[in-house]
């Protein structure tokens, strides 16, 4: 029932936002659950669902969430039909983890980790060393990556423990620091298309008695944040993946197991000022704010000191009904980014949490002109965003 107009807006309570699902079901819980077994020691099979296999494939396509999937057979055939064989064959999804953008989850899906522990918690989050927003995707400005994130990888402690491990990628992601503080460990193969990888991924686990083989796809969430998910472009990205999708499953080596994942689902956000709110028009939001964090759907807004108080209740007053508003502290506690937050990550993490909820972003259109022009977001807590496959082939 509507409020009368006189009355204020009430919050979205905090409880009401879903919580991914550290430790039994998420992106970071996929390969220590695979390593583990194929007998790689420190590592717990926290997904109980998934069997064992010698060799492990995991393709993650980039952007492609459970819900899109789900909503497009007839461009995904292949990928729609195995919906039911997701999670161990019981035909559901796992979560990306919190914020659900790609810099994040990769670091998740390739350290065995929540962001409280990786220390990546979001597309740009303040270096308290320096107090300068770090893009943790682009890695600018420059910072040493072992500092950033410590952390072994499940390839480095699988490779160390022999199991044959490898990834297959664009050449452009060999020498990344995301690459090497999430993905490294064995072999990498860069290769161009993505027939290329994968017919190399195939190969690859064959070459082991026991493998771990990764490989990535990343235009489908590219044409999503161009022309959003509902257009021709991303439709036809949809279909040339699933033709990879398939490609790969039937190269598959003997003992093998494939799954397919993704880093985060995807919305599409209309072009209007109800459902993008501009930061840098608005002075009301401005007012006490530092440096804003994050991305349109998951912000971290750090405040000038003493201000923080302040700027809660103001982002609560405007956007409670639109977003889930917390306070760092509240966040932390709501588990957003893991059960455990590290003490170098803390204060990456933003004065205020907000989290959409409703079909809305917050721009920065002087800021962030080009992630202010992109017709599809993701990042926050809602199932399209969070909802990602770990659909399964075996041979």
């Amino acid at each position: 029932m509507a409020q009368p107009a006189w009355q204020d807006p009430v919050p979205l309570a905090l409880g009401t936002a879903p919580v991914p699902a550290y430790g039994s079901g998420s992106l970071a819980d996929l390969l220590p659950t695979l390593a583990a077994g194929q007998g790689v020691e420190g590592l717990t099979a926290a997904i109980p669902e998934l069997t064992p296999a010698d060799r492990n494939c995991v393709f993650l396509i980039d952007g492609l969430g459970w819900e899109q999937i789900k909503a497009h057979p007839d461009e995904a055939p292949f990928l729609h039909s195995l919906l039911p064989t997701s999670r161990g064959g019981t035909g559901r999804p796992i979560t990306a983890g919190f914020p659900s953008t790609t810099a994040t989850s990769l670091a998740s899906v390739g350290t065995g980790l929540p962001p409280g522990a990786h220390g990546l918690p979001g597309y740009t989050v303040r270096d308290p060393e320096t107090g300068a927003l770090m893009n943790q995707l682009r890695w600018r400005p420059w910072t040493e990556p072992k500092v950033w994130q410590p952390y072994p990888t499940v390839f480095q402690l699988a490779d160390a423990a022999g199991v044959r491990t490898a990834q297959v990628s664009s050449p452009d992601f060999e020498h990344t620091p995301l690459t090497k503080i999430a993905l490294s460990g064995g072999s990498f193969l860069g290769r161009l298309s993505g027939e290329e990888r994968m017919d190399v991924s195939a190969q690859r686990l064959a070459a082991g008695d026991r493998s771990l083989v990764y490989t990535y796809y990343s235009e489908v969430d590219g044409k999503g944040h161009r022309f959003g998910v509902d257009s021709d472009a991303w439709r036809g990205q949809l279909m040339y993946v699933d033709g990879l999708a398939q490609r790969l499953a039937e190269q598959l080596p003997p003992r093998s197991a494939l799954y397919i994942t993704a880093d985060h689902g995807m919305i599409d956000i209309p072009f209007d000022e109800q459902s993008r709110i501009d930061f840098d028009e608005d002075w009301e939001l401005r007012a006490g704010v530092a440096l804003l964090g994050g991305e349109g759907r998951a912000r971290h807004v750090y405040a000038v000191p003493g201000a923080q108080g302040d700027v809660l209740a103001v982002w609560r007053e405007v956007l409670g009904e639109q977003f889930w508003v917390a306070s760092r502290d509240e966040a932390v506690a709501a588990g957003w980014f893991g059960p455990v937050i590290d003490e170098r990550v803390y204060g990456r993490i933003g004065d205020v949490v907000a989290a959409a909820h409703d079909d809305v972003v917050i721009t920065a259109s002087v800021n962030e002109p080009n992630e202010s022009a992109m017709v599809g977001m993701h990042g926050s807590l809602t199932p399209v965003e969070q909802l990602v496959p770990l659909l399964e082939v075996r041979s």
